[in-house]
């Protein structure tokens, strides 16, 4: 009898720790608070009012792994409502948490809101901002990297070090002067300068022989950059959380909100060596260094700094038709990412907006396609969410551009769930565009000059086109991109360039299966704030 019942517990011990062993342990979670205030600062030789973020310009960065959760309260003590937006991450079924006025009310001052978000399925480098007015030109931004899981490989060796440069145009007036001439119908000036991590110089070193990982993302507000290193090349592996063919390069263009990471060696001879950032396709070049310090050097920099790359916009765009995806190598999922096939994938629709700069009762705007976006008090995820009329428009805004005035509208897209949709950006103006969008990345697939017709997709990379989250549109030209609607939301798709998006060149694409589960998106969180229209509703 005794034996029997060893038995049965023995049994049970073991079906206990079999099932223990098939339960997959849920993601691992991380917890931050996050103070943001005001604070004084010169990083252009004059004093000026700064947002900082738990004191720190530029704010904090988040070094994650990929999956893990993130929790973070962010505690507005700013004399303005606040949010941040994390770019390019893709908040999968949860543009609840994306940060911007569509999907969210802004943070009260010396209130709090507490993100609830996941680096979902990513690897790379991306950059978090304040999506709220002109903060951003306060230097309300950071980085965020996102590292492999150990039993996901990656296509390159580890790094012996890891170097996040934010990189971005700086103006030495105030957010809130920028913003004035902004709301009075001006446009802003030209940069006073360019800030490498919030400052003028900085030193970065490394070890002999060594090879180190330099993660370059461009924050500021309307201007391209080109990156090079003295008398080293750049290694490209990594592009907004894609793996790229590994191409050698002795500069870079990045242009407003994007992010590559490259592999430097230091093999050069032990001393000191520029690293230098300067803008493109500007009449004035501003230019910013910093210094790539070998720690067994003797030698301060010295010499000319290296000159970079001019206007040449042609060189430009044959660099970033050489952007390709790495197809062998794996993804942040244990697939290879050659498997999407997306150039066999017949679009189901096709969109293309225009983008310009009219002038509306005589007051500079910018549009898409003739519309000019306003912010409605009412977010619109969740005047959707709710039922609320009136704030929004699925028929503001036509798919492709037609002729008429300009006029101000809040417009919105509508596609439904697993939709593939072409989207070509057509720019007749005589500047560089750069175009985001939120939830997503895609498949960047063409760039031409002139005017985009059907018979351009015969000059489109079907085969290993990179993937990204924010692309160029060069000078009178077109750029198109592919994305495959995955991602059920509200998503913001904007210009990256802050003036653009402030004065209306954005609209929001609503993401839609009329069978609401889980498993296409998630709840409403249960500490939503409400504003405007959706006061005193009920989650």
């Amino acid at each position: 009898m005794e034996k029997g019942v060893l038995l049965q517990l023995l049994f049970g011990v073991l079906a206990v720790v079999f099932c223990a062993s098939e339960v997959k342990a849920e993601d691992p979670y991380k917890f931050y608070t996050w103070t943001v205030t005001y604070g004084t600062l010169s990083p252009l030789g004059v004093p000026q009012q700064v947002i900082l973020i738990n004191g720190q310009f530029p704010g904090p960065r988040l070094d994650v792994v990929t999956n893990d959760n993130i929790i973070l309260n962010l505690i507005n003590k700013l004399d303005q409502p606040f949010l941040l937006t994390w770019n390019g991450i893709k908040q999968r079924k949860n543009s609840w948490q994306d940060g911007v006025l569509g999907t969210n009310c802004p943070i009260p001052p010396n209130s709090n809101y507490t993100y609830k978000i996941q680096a979902k399925d990513q690897i790379g480098t991306f950059t978090y901002f304040a999506s709220t007015k002109l903060h951003k030109a306060a230097g309300a931004f950071g980085g965020i990297n996102i590292y492999s899981r150990p039993r996901i490989p990656i296509p390159y060796p580890i790094p012996d070090g890891d170097f996040t440069l934010l990189v971005g145009d700086w103006y030495k007036t105030s957010h809130k002067a920028l913003q004035q001439s902004l709301d009075s119908g001006k446009s802003l000036p030209f940069p006073d300068g360019v800030l490498i991590n919030g400052q003028a110089s900085t030193t970065f070193s490394g070890d002999l022989g060594k090879t180190y990982m330099f993660r370059f993302s461009n924050v500021g507000l309307s201007t391209s950059l080109n990156f090079r290193i003295q008398g080293h090349k750049l290694k490209l592996v990594e592009c907004e959380g894609s793996h790229t063919q590994q191409s050698i390069y002795d500069s870079l263009d990045v242009h407003v909100g994007q992010s590559i990471s490259v592999l430097v060696t230091l093999n050069q001879p032990p001393k000191d060596y520029y690293i230098v950032a300067s803008t493109r396709f500007t009449r004035r070049v501003l230019t910013a260094t910093a210094v790539l310090h070998y720690s067994n050097s003797h030698t301060s920099v010295s010499g000319p700094v290296p000159a970079g790359l001019t206007y040449q916009l042609h060189w430009s765009m044959q660099q970033a038709r050489s952007f390709r995806w790495n197809l062998t190598a794996n993804a942040a999922r244990p697939n290879p990412q050659g498997s999407f096939h997306y150039g066999k994938i017949v679009p189901t629709k096709t969109i293309v907006l225009a983008n310009s700069a009219p002038l509306i009762n005589g007051t500079l705007r910018y549009a898409f396609n003739r519309v000019s976006y306003v912010n409605p008090d009412t977010p619109l995820k969740l005047a959707d969410y709710f039922n609320i009329p009136g704030v929004f428009s699925f028929d503001a805004i036509q798919s492709v551009p037609s002729d008429g005035s300009a006029f101000i509208a809040t417009p919105v897209l509508p596609a439904s769930l697993h939709d593939f949709l072409e989207i070509v950006f057509q720019n007749n103006e005589k500047t560089i565009q750069s175009m985001h969008l939120d939830g997503y990345d895609f498949w960047v697939v063409g760039y031409g000059s002139g005017q985009w017709q059907p018979a351009k997709r015969r000059t489109y990379n079907l085969v290993d086109a990179l993937t990204r989250h924010t692309a160029q549109v060069y000078p009178n030209s077109w750029t198109t991109i592919l994305v495959s609607l995955d991602n059920q939301g509200m998503w913001n798709l904007r210009s990256a360039i802050w003036e653009r998006q402030y004065l209306g060149q954005q609209l929001y694409l609503r993401v839609w299966n009329p069978t609401q589960n889980l498993a296409n998106e998630y709840n409403i969180p249960s500490n939503v704030l409400l504003c405007g229209k959706a006061v005193g509703r009920h989650p």
